[in-house]
């Protein structure tokens, strides 16, 4: 039997989670799906051993508490999670913000999608 996938999304808009979750749902609905509303809340949940290990991490840029490039650098230097491809999940489009996720070791970079279908597309490269 093939491994469970578990996606965590790290996003602060409870819209934008919920409209995910249906896309990944419709794309695969043998991914498990976790949850978090701010960057430090997903290096929270990430360092709960009780949680399974997220083979995904989409990660919103702009939340309270701890924004997305933080929680990015905060990733990457934490040895069991370095390795654990993270996508930016973000309404901007900005070159910048391109560039210096990428050069904080993020694996792509998605702008947010207001038609779910488009999502499910894009979510279906993944699973």
């Amino acid at each position: 039997m093939a491994e469970k996938i578990t996606c965590l999304l790290i996003d602060d808009d409870l819209d934008d989670q919920e409209i995910f979750k249906l896309a990944l749902q419709d794309v695969n609905d043998k991914v498990s799906f976790l949850t978090a509303n701010d960057g430090a809340a997903g290096l929270q949940l990430l360092s709960t051993p009780e949680n399974p290990m997220p083979h995904y991490i989409f990660l919103d840029l702009n939340m309270p508490r701890m924004g997305g490039k933080d929680c990015l650098a905060a990733i990457r230097n934490i040895p069991h999670l370095s390795d654990i491809p993270v996508i930016i999940y973000s309404t901007s489009s900005d070159p910048r913000d391109i560039t210096e996720t990428r050069s904080l070791g993020a694996s792509d970079y998605i702008v947010k999608q207001f038609d779910i279908n488009s999502l499910k597309d894009i979510l279906a490269q993944y699973f």
